[in-house]
C-alpha cells in the first residue's frame, strides 16, 4: 500500500522507503489494533459520519498509529493538516502556525493541528492553544505517550477529548506482518517459534514489528529460514518500553507492590524481573521492598525488614547480576510472609490524634521532677516503676488526662502478631483488675 499523503515518486524511490512508511493505512478502516476508535462503530468513525471533529488528545504507547490517524482525519474531513513536534517547537513556531491557521480560516478552511509529544510543552505554551481552540481557528489533535491527567493543563483537557490508543496485541501485529509479506511478495523467513518471538519482541509497537521484519529480510540469504536463536542474534533485542521517570515505571512498581501485598510470589517475581530487565535501579527496588516490609507486613513478621536491609547490603557487596538474586529472595520472602497493616493503620491513627489534640501535657505522674518547684507541682507523684510491680506491669495510664485512653494498634491473629495480640489482651486484663483505665 502506498502512503496517501506522500507526493508522487518513482517506484525505485518507494522501495527505499522504510516498510512502516510504505504500509501506512490510506483509510481509517485499514488502521490495525484500534477498532474501538476507527472501526465501523468507533468513536472517530462516528465523528466523521457526524461531519464534526472536536479537539482531541491521543494517548497511547509508541507505534500505535496516533500520527497516522491524525493525518487520515484531516483527509476524511477536508481540514488542512499541520504538524509540529513539541520537542523541536517553541513560542515563535506556534505563533507562525496560528497565523497560518487564521489565514486559512479567513479563506473558509479550518486547520487540524497535530502536535506530537504535546506533553513536552510547558504550562504557558499549552495555554497558548486555548484561544485558537475556542474560536475555531484550529482543531487540536495532541499526541502523548504520558498520562494526560498528570502532564497536561486542566484548562487544555477541559477543551479536548482524551482518546486512548491501545498497544497492538499479537493478532494485530500478525496482521501487519501479513500485509508486509504481501507488499514484499515473499514470506518472512522465520519458523513458527521465531515468528512468535518476533511478535513478542515488538512489545505492542506496530512500527517496531515492521522494522524488525525488515532486519530479518535484510539478513536472510536465499532459501534460509531462521529459528529463535538466529532471530535473537540478528536483531539483538529491543529494550522494553520503559522510562524510569514516567508511566511505565510507576505502573510496574505499583504492580510489584500489589502482587507482594496479595501474597503472589510468582507475579511478584515477574514484575521484579521486568523492572530489572528494563534497567531499573536495584537500590530503588530495595527501598521499595523496605517500604513493603513496614507497610504490608509489619510485625506479622518482624524479620521482613531485617531481610530487606540485608538484601540492600548484599547488593552493595555483590553488585549486578549476582546481587539481583538477593533482590529475588527478598521479593519472594515478602510475598510469602504473613500480612498485616496494623502498624501502618496505628501510625496514621496516632498521627491524626496528635494533630487533633495539640500540645496536651502528659500526665504528671510520668514526668520527671529534677527541681523542687516541679516536685511541688506534683511532677512524678504516684509513678510506679514497672519492674518493681507484679508481672513487671503497673498498668498505669500514660495518655494526657484531657485526652483519655485510646487504642491505635490492633494486631490481627496472624503471624508473629498473634503472640502480640495475646500479650496486649493479657495486659488489658491486668489493667482492668488493678483498676486502671
Amino acid at each position: 500500500m502506498s502512503d496517501l499523503f506522500a507526493p508522487h515518486e518513482p517506484e525505485d524511490m518507494k522501495a527505499k522507503r522504510p516498510l512502516a512508511d510504505r504500509l501506512r493505512p490510506r483509510t481509517l478502516g485499514e488502521v490495525s489494533g484500534q477498532e474501538h476508535l476507527t472501526g465501523p462503530d468507533g468513536v472517530l468513525s462516528r465523528m466523521i459520519e457526524a461531519g464534526s471533529l472536536g479537539s482531541m488528545i491521543f494517548w497511547g504507547p509508541p507505534g500505535t498509529g496516533k500520527t497516522t490517524v491524525a493525518r487520515l482525519l484531516s483527509g476524511e474531513t477536508g481540514l488542512a493538516f499541520e504538524q509540529i513536534s513539541a520537542i523541536f517547537s517553541g513560542v515563535a513556531d506556534l505563533k507562525k502556525v496560528f497565523e497560518a491557521a487564521r489565514a486559512r480560516r479567513m479563506g473558509g478552511r479550518q486547520t487540524l493541528l497535530f502536535v506530537d509529544e504535546i506533553h513536552r510543552f510547558n504550562r504557558a505554551q499549552q495555554d497558548s492553544f486555548l484561544p485558537v481552540m475556542e474560536d475555531g481557528t484550529i482543531v487540536l489533535v495532541g499526541a502523548t505517550t504520558e498520562n494526560p491527567s498528570f502532564e497536561l493543563n486542566a484548562a487544555l483537557l477541559s477543551r479536548a477529548r482524551v482518546l486512548t490508543f491501545k498497544p497492538h496485541d499479537e493478532t494485530s501485529l500478525e496482521e501487519l506482518l501479513k500485509r508486509a509479506e504481501a507488499v514484499e511478495d515473499k514470506p518472512l523467513p522465520l519458523d513458527e517459534e521465531a515468528r512468535a518471538s518476533l511478535l513478542r519482541m515488538a512489545d505492542g509497537d506496530g512500527r517496531a514489528v515492521l522494522t524488525l521484519a525488515e532486519e530479518v529480510w535484510r539478513a536472510a540469504r536465499a532459501g534460509e529460514t531462521f529459528g529463535q536463536d538466529d532471530l535473537f542474534r540478528i536483531v539483538q533485542r529491543r529494550a522494553p518500553v520503559y522510562d524510569k521517570s514516567q508511566d511505565g515505571h510507576y505502573n510496574l512498581i505499583s504492580a510489584l507492590h500489589k502482587a507482594v501485598r496479595g501474597s503472589d510470589p510468582d507475579a511478584s517475581l515477574y514484575y521484579l524481573t521486568r523492572m530489572l530487565d528494563a534497567g531499573e535501579d536495584p537500590l530503588f527496588l530495595c527501598r521499595r521492598m523496605v517500604r513493603m516490609a513496614v507497610e504490608d507486613i509489619g510485625l506479622a513478621d518482624p524479620q521482613a525488614l531485617v531481610v530487606c536491609n540485608a538484601v540492600k547490603d548484599a547488593y552493595d557487596f555483590l553488585g549486578s547480576p549476582e546481587g539481583d538474586l538477593a533482590l529475588a529472595q527478598a521479593c519472594v520472602y515478602l510475598a510469602t510472609a504473613p500480612k498485616s497493616n496494623a502498624i501502618y493503620t496505628a501510625y496514621k491513627s496516632a498521627m491524626r490524634a496528635a494533630k487533633e489534640h495539640g500540645s496536651l501535657l502528659p500526665p504528671k505522674h510520668i514526668l520527671n521532677a529534677p527541681t523542687k518547684l516541679m516536685k511541688g507541682e506534683g511532677y512524678g507523684d504516684g509513678y510506679r516503676y514497672d519492674h518493681d510491680q507484679p508481672d513487671a506491669f503497673s498498668g498505669q495510664d500514660y495518655f494526657p488526662e484531657k485526652m483519655g485512653r485510646r487504642t491505635f494498634y490492633d494486631p490481627p491473629e496472624r503471624g508473629f502478631e498473634r503472640e502480640l495480640r495475646k500479650r496486649l489482651d493479657w495486659w488489658a486484663k491486668l489493667r482492668k483488675e488493678r483498676g486502671e483505665n
